[in-house]
């Protein structure tokens, strides 16, 4: 007799691979007590490393003060909030989305989640490429879906267009792009994206079954040196975008974003209905109330590009300097560079005997770099400049 306590599913969502790394980093590495230690600088998660600023902190007080006796019942998605993000999105991306084609999300995770699971059956496949998320496979897992993983092309950081091509089978379902690029900080340009569309195209007639495009654009507003970013929804038509403001307003335990459908998707209307029947039925993916209210004020917080150009201007120039090879992000605000020796865990180690916490490329699935997180104060760059040299010496 089988008495196993969980599922088959379950345990597949466990052990895959970046899941598994990030749960026994976090949870059992003893990362948790580390990154408080006095004297260590924490570069690996984009948590905040200031406090939130006064206009944030007011646009939640503001929200959670009660105006009506349902001021906190059951909402599938505040008008004026619903209302606020339709008109970002189409300023961003400079596409007509209407207020009903943006479903509020407990953040980017549920805004995927329901991606996947309104298009594609058990045993489809998703394709995406390495690095990756930590969290696309466990997501696919969850939904019953297969994960079919290729490498970018890790000369450029772009994406390996003969791969994905080469990965499509009868079975995939969907394709997951993630620009700009956690964590490598690649913007894909217009024509690899146009190259994509036309690619996903000819695959979908080939075998008689749509693919979709799930276009994961946490930080597609957090692009420098007046980069403009350009979606693959503005190439594809069966695209979905997924959103989360827990980058932008640098706040990711409040959880909020959503998923949007663009007036080119076919059949739109019939896949309204299917994101708002997985909202509910998934666990009611729709942000907390307070968070819908405060939303329009929220929407109006700038992202610093300018602070966040200029930690990456810094750390950049003082890695070259000591012997670092790094490319130049043109987005989020991560750095990947490679790691000195080749063996990313083990410069990790390295980095942490001199009070430095990083995230190795195995996490990544892309094992020879290492991820930077520039969340963290200029401050703590700069204090950290000496112990990344001398990281690099103990290796060399």
């Amino acid at each position: 007799m089988d008495g196993r306590p969980t599922s088959d599913r379950v345990e597949a969502v466990a052990a895959a691979t970046p899941f598994r790394l990030l749960y026994e980093f976090y949870r059992r590495s003893g990362y948790e007590r580390r990154r408080h230690e006095p004297g260590v600088l924490d570069f690996t998660f984009g948590d905040p490393h200031d406090l939130a600023s006064d206009e944030y902190v007011e646009a939640l007080r503001e929200a959670a003060v009660p105006r009506h006796e349902l001021w906190y019942a059951y909402n599938f998605g505040d008008r004026a909030a619903t209302e606020a993000a339709t008109e970002s999105l189409r300023e961003h991306l400079g596409i007509p989305f209407e207020v009903e084609d943006v479903h509020l999300t407990t953040g980017g995770f549920a805004a995927i989640s329901a991606a996947l699971k309104v298009v594609a059956d058990p045993g489809d496949e998703v394709v995406y490429s390495l690095p990756p998320w930590f969290l696309y496979e466990g997501l696919v897992l969850e939904a019953g879906l297969v994960p079919v993983k290729v490498s970018i092309d890790r000369d450029t950081f772009d994406l390996d267009l003969d791969a994905i091509a080469a990965a499509i089978t009868p079975r995939t379902r969907v394709v997951i792009v993630n620009s700009p690029n956690n964590p490598t900080g690649r913007v894909y340009p217009p024509s690899t994206l146009a190259h994509l569309a036309d690619l996903l195209e000819d695959a979908s007639q080939r075998h008689g079954r749509r693919i979709f495009l799930v276009s994961d654009e946490a930080y597609n507003r957090i692009v420098f040196d007046g980069t403009r970013f350009r979606s693959p929804v503005e190439f594809y038509p069966w695209s979905f975008v997924a959103y989360s403001y827990g980058k932008t307003l640098l706040s990711p335990g409040e959880r909020a974003g959503y998923l949007a459908v663009p007036p080119s998707m076919p059949d739109r209307e019939a896949v309204r209905a299917a994101i708002e029947a997985i909202q509910i039925t998934g666990g009611w993916l729709f942000p907390n109330v307070t968070m819908q209210y405060a939303l329009p004020r929220l929407e109006r917080i700038a992202f610093d590009i300018e602070l966040f150009q200029r930690k990456r201007d810094t750390m950049l120039a003082a890695l070259r300097e000591i012997g670092y090879h790094v490319k130049t992000p043109e987005g989020t605000f991560y750095l990947f560079p490679e790691a000195p020796g080749g063996d990313d865990a083990e410069f990790a180690r390295a980095l942490d005997r001199e009070g430095v916490l990083v995230l190795p490329g195995g996490m990544f699935e892309t094992p020879g770099f290492f991820r930077i997180c520039l969340t963290a104060t200029m401050d703590t760059i700069e204090q950290s400049l000496p112990r990344f040299a001398a990281a690099f010496a103990s290796v060399g």
